[in-house]
């Protein structure tokens, strides 16, 4: 399966800060979503970093309160893996799993179309296991 059958399911919708966001904006636009992570971009297609909830409280335990009224520039993880929507959903999981990210932008022709998370990709990988597990059942049974 390809990332972007994921994308075709869950939308191409990504919550976005722009870098001179203050970490609290970005714990408004995290809560209001229910989401984990948000990409830093100046005009919501490119991706300027990627930051969680994982860089606040590790920010919040180094500095402490202060770091609320920081721009999300300053937390934010600038070297971001992305993946195209044509990549293959087994590899972007090794990869995931590998590097310990949960979170990953998908580019297509150098803008962002989507962001899927680690959820997503088991969730998808979860969902053609049980599709092969019944054909194999249905294949018995015959």
């Amino acid at each position: 399966m390809l990332i972007g059958t994921i994308l075709q399911s869950k939308g191409p919708h990504v919550a976005t800060v722009r870098p001179d966001a203050t970490v609290t904006e970005l714990l408004t636009v995290l809560a209001e979503h229910n989401i984990g992570a948000v990409v830093v971009s100046e005009d919501g297609s490119s991706i300027a970093g990627i930051v969680s909830e994982r860089d606040v409280v590790r920010r919040l335990n180094d500095r402490g309160a202060e770091v609320l009224g920081s721009p999300v520039s300053s937390i934010m993880t600038t070297e971001v893996h992305t993946c195209p929507p044509t990549a293959n959903v087994d590899d972007l999981r090794q990869a995931m799993t590998n590097r310990r990210i949960r979170h990953v932008p998908v580019v297509a022709e150098g803008r962002m179309v989507g962001l899927v998370s680690i959820g997503d990709v088991v969730k998808s990988s979860i969902e053609t296991l049980e599709t092969e597990k019944a054909s194999l059942v249905d294949y018995l049974h015959r």
